[in-house]
């Protein structure tokens, strides 16, 4: 997609964030968040039953290692299973009983017509969502005036200030999406406070800190939680399961 909006062939991509690289191709940026949709995880279960409702040995299925991390902290006693796929055949795989739930976010779900199957939406006290969760991302050339400035009109401040909160700290951990890192901020009365984890995929570890500040200062708040995540141990985590 970003070769084709080098090239000419396209003018405007459309992403999810929390599927954009925190580096992006030089000439190329993020122009417009829109409002975003609900950033947290749901649980999908084939009798309705909440996650503190599962009992012990249930099966619950996810291809996140940031999800993997955080259900086994908040129940050791699931069996936590890889489950891949696109979002109907995940919602099938609960349904046939290949696992007896399934971790998805809220966003996917609503926007496909699939609300009526949460049984729970999990706080983010309780499951930290991956940065960017619930966000798209209007991508383009960054010296294209004219599509930056239609762009702009689907702008949403909220939005924009806390997924650079959130980008800010993914770019600080040198991480990609697919390792145990969650970071989300959230504005209220004037302050933005961004929390950012980093765990073991079986949840013997995990380190989780919070800043607060001034909404302006977002890619600031960002970068000091980074710093914060990694003085605490987070670079010893991320390094190990890169190897």
């Amino acid at each position: 997609i970003e070769e084709g909006l080098l090239a000419g062939d396209i003018d405007l991509a459309v992403h999810s964030m929390k599927d954009v690289p925190a580096e992006l191709a030089p000439g190329l940026a993020i122009v417009a968040v829109p409002t975003r949709a609900d950033p947290r995880d749901a649980i999908v279960s084939r009798d309705g039953s909440k996650l503190a409702a599962l009992p012990a040995g249930s099966r619950v299925g996810t291809s996140s290692l940031r999800r993997v991390c955080q259900v086994r902290a908040a129940r050791a006693d699931l069996s936590v299973e890889i489950l891949r796929g696109n979002v109907d055949t995940r919602l099938r795989k609960v349904a046939e009983g290949v696992v007896d739930a399934a971790v998805l976010a809220s966003a996917g779900l609503d926007r496909l017509g699939f609300a009526a199957r949460i049984a729970e939406r999990l706080d983010a006290t309780r499951m930290l969502p991956a940065i960017g969760q619930g966000a798209l991302a209007l991508e383009a050339r960054a010296d294209d005036v004219r599509v930056v400035k239609l762009c702009r009109a689907l702008a949403d401040p909220a939005a924009e200030v806390t997924t650079a909160a959130e980008r800010a700290l993914l770019a600080g951990l040198g991480v990609g999406g697919r390792t145990p890192v969650a970071g989300h901020g959230t504005l209220a009365e004037g302050r933005l406070t961004v929390v950012g984890l980093v765990g073991r995929p079986d949840a013997s570890e995990i380190i989780r800190e919070t800043v607060s500040g001034a909404p302006g200062d977002a890619a600031a708040l960002g970068a000091e939680l980074a710093r914060r995540l990694l003085a605490r141990g987070a670079d010893r985590i991320l390094r190990e399961l890169e190897t």
